[in-house]
């Protein structure tokens, strides 16, 4: 499950549904569930959120951005297929002289 389904299932139980009655909001008052409320809102984080995480928000957002993870994959690659590629040749020479 994503971290914010997990986020927003636990936070489920703190904002009620429906927090402005015709009762609380006729008296002129506020009333406890409404502070609460005011309180939960008041304690959130303000401004422009964080760029996304992991390997894209990490090398391809913000400041670190970059195209060397894409390089290092393609060298990666190649290796391995030189590596592998090596590896077959030895055995075809183990059997069969040029």
């Amino acid at each position: 499950m994503f971290a914010s389904a997990v986020r927003r299932n636990a936070l489920k139980g703190l904002i009620p549904p429906k927090i402005a009655t015709p009762s609380a909001v006729s008296s002129g008052g506020t009333s406890a569930r409404t502070e609460e409320v005011v309180k939960f809102y008041s304690k959130l984080p303000k401004g422009p959120g964080k760029p996304s995480g992991g390997i894209r928000g990490r090398y391809f957002e913000g400041p670190n951005a970059s195209g060397k993870p894409i390089l290092a994959t393609i060298l990666g690659l190649f290796l391995i297929g030189y590596t592998i590629d090596y590896q077959m040749h030895l055995k075809h020479h183990k059997h069969h002289a040029h």
